[in-house]
């Protein structure tokens, strides 16, 4: 992205602490940054104190396939109430980050059709016995083709899909970051901070959370924002370790509350 910068020449980049301002003679590196705007949220084990400007709300696989009847989990007899338990602490979260001018991050799903980029250990996960239905594939008597890119399993469910607003990016495996453009994205964008949601909490939310902590963001799972089908011992595991090892967990009201002590235009708690 290239915009008039206010020396006369063009900022090259995507964010304003993370831009070139280019003039015919000279290219200023210095990437001045906003100064930080302190966002405070209410957090486990510790309350906790953000730069908005630094943030951003990551959204992980919301998508028909997980919380839709006729998805391909309700397709296998999976009670997927619980996956869509998120889906109005997610809209508000979504409402008021927008309304902040803060970025909101979609990060599904979206295999080929060849499956070219699928090893046989992920091709089990989804078909263990071998008599499934696999990734990419139709399920008979549904609207679903297993996570298929463009098709309807892959679309976010409608009470939040973001259309073509929001940045949007595909995934071919459990965490956001393997193999994809999730971490050239956020850097780009001068991210640090991500606020994490969606689900499978124990399974692609914890794996994207991991990787993100990993590459050093500061990852904050939102509670009420993420779900799973999973055994409840399996939410408490994920609640346990994301606080000894990993980040933090809030709640969307925390979020909201702070957005709004922050003097940040949003939807109120």
């Amino acid at each position: 992205m290239t915009e008039a910068g206010k020396g006369g020449g063009k900022l090259m980049g995507v964010a304003p602490g993370e831009s070139w301002q280019v003039t015919p003679d000279r290219v200023d590196m210095t990437r001045p940054v906003p100064a930080p705007k302190p966002l405070p949220v209410q957090a486990e084990p510790q309350d906790i104190v953000v730069d908005a400007h630094k943030s951003a709300l990551m959204i992980v696989d919301m998508q028909n396939d997980f919380c839709t009847e006729g998805g391909w989990l309700h397709s296998r007899g999976i009670d997927i109430a619980p996956n869509r338990a998120p889906i109005e602490p997610l809209r508000r979260l979504v409402d008021g980050f927008r309304a902040a001018s803060l970025p909101v991050i979609w990060v599904n799903w979206g295999v080929r059709k060849d499956l070219l980029n699928i090893h046989p250990s992920l091709l089990h996960a989804h078909n263990p016995s071998g008599t499934e239905v696999d990734l990419g594939s139709p399920v008979p008597g549904t609207r679903s083709e297993v996570l298929r890119k463009g098709s309807w399993g892959a679309e976010v469910v409608d009470e939040i899909n973001p259309g073509k607003r929001d940045i949007q990016i595909l995934k071919h495996r459990f965490s956001a970051f393997w193999d994809t453009e999730t971490d050239a994205v956020l850097r780009n964008l001068g991210v640090k901070t991500l606020f994490l949601g969606g689900v499978n909490m124990d399974q692609c939310v914890m794996t994207t959370l991991e990787d993100a902590s990993f590459l050093g963001y500061d990852t904050i799972l939102v509670e009420d924002g993420s779900a799973t089908t999973s055994p409840d011992y399996c939410v408490q595991s994920v609640l346990y370790n994301v606080k000894l090892l990993f980040g933090f967990v809030t709640r969307s009201d925390a979020i909201l509350q702070g957005l709004s002590d922050a003097g940040l235009p949003g939807e109120s708690v």
